[in-house]
């Protein structure tokens, strides 16, 4: 009898083909979001789990999936996984790191030059059919090229960032918990800070860190009080890490220009003093949603998912 996997929301037909030649396959390709207590009763009788952000796996429902074997998280961040809890209850937890760096790594720019250029909000303008006319200082903006670009997270995907703005002639600074080695910030061309001369100096501020509990509002009112009145935020990472409320604030009194955003606390209930401001450019959670890159994402997950319930030792596992 082969072990029966459940796939929590839609994904490409290839993968469905893939764990169907390994498992009797449960799959939601209606893509409706699983309740907590349909998800645990939906995963009860199975052994192992293909999952996505949205899905909390923690030690309620560890519970009650008592075959459980391993979870498989479409996702390089795993903050919807209680990685403890699954090692606890003897589940592996697997990612899909990697895949994804370069496709987030160039929706990040797209958000940097979005939102220091306007470009949504003079979108807007001429989609509304107010332009009348071409204006010397018509929707100014913020150069790119030749400013200060802060990363804060200096992994895989902010050294992608890091390397995308040599195109700029950036002068990129950089913080993390622990200075790098000095190949990788020359192969970056980043220079080491502390963080909050990161805030102070960047014109452009982008955020790469991983959320967890020691992350959580890291940039607030008082780390965006220290960055420039000109200057832009970017996130593109895990919403939490940034205190939207406070960012909502500086945005609205000017203390920063702008922010790109492409994640939110609680999403996808964001604030909804967002939707007043014109100085920030929104996106729902899409940074990695290139077609090739979410299709090797979810085909990593089912490998991952394949080699735990026939091997027992995936190639990402989180907890071994």
């Amino acid at each position: 009898m082969k072990p029966r996997v459940l796939v929590t929301r839609e994904v490409f037909a290839e993968v469905l083909d893939y764990l169907e030649r390994h498992f009797d396959v449960s799959s939601n390709q209606a893509d409706q979001p699983f309740s907590p207590d349909a998800l645990a009763k939906a995963l009860s009788d199975k052994d192992g789990a293909l999952t996505v952000l949205t899905d909390r796996i923690d030690a309620g429902l560890l519970a009650k999936c008592p075959k459980l074997k391993v979870v498989c998280n479409i996702a390089v961040g795993y903050n919807n996984i209680d990685v403890k809890a699954c090692s606890d209850a003897g589940v592996m937890a697997t990612n899909t790191p990697g895949v994804l760096d370069d496709s987030t790594a160039d929706f990040t720019w797209a958000l940097i030059l979005a939102a220091a250029r306007r470009v949504t909000e003079a979108e807007a303008y001429v989609r509304a059919g107010e332009w009348k006319g071409w204006k010397l200082k018509q929707f100014l903006g913020a150069d790119v090229h030749h400013a200060t670009l802060g990363i804060l997270g200096l992994g895989r995907i902010g050294q992608a960032v890091a390397r995308r703005a040599r195109g700029f002639e950036m002068n990129v600074l950089y913080h993390e918990p622990k200075r790098l080695p000095a190949d990788v910030e020359k192969a970056c061309g980043a220079a080491y800070v502390n963080f909050y001369e990161l805030l102070s100096r960047a014109d452009i501020l982008t955020i790469h860190v991983p959320y967890s509990s020691a992350t959580h509002h890291l940039v607030g009112a008082a780390q965006i009080a220290k960055m420039k009145p000109t200057a832009v935020l970017i996130h593109a990472a895990r919403g939490g890490v940034v205190d939207d409320a406070a960012l909502i604030a500086a945005l609205r009194r000017g203390t920063i220009a702008a922010a790109g955003l492409d994640v939110f606390d609680n999403e996808p209930a964001l604030n909804p003093d967002f939707l007043k401001l014109a100085n920030v450019v929104m996106t729902p959670h899409i940074a990695s949603s290139s077609t090739a890159t979410r299709r090797n994402m979810a085909m990593l997950a089912a490998e991952n998912l394949v080699a735990a319930l026939t091997t027992g030792k995936p190639p990402n596992l989180l907890n071994p």
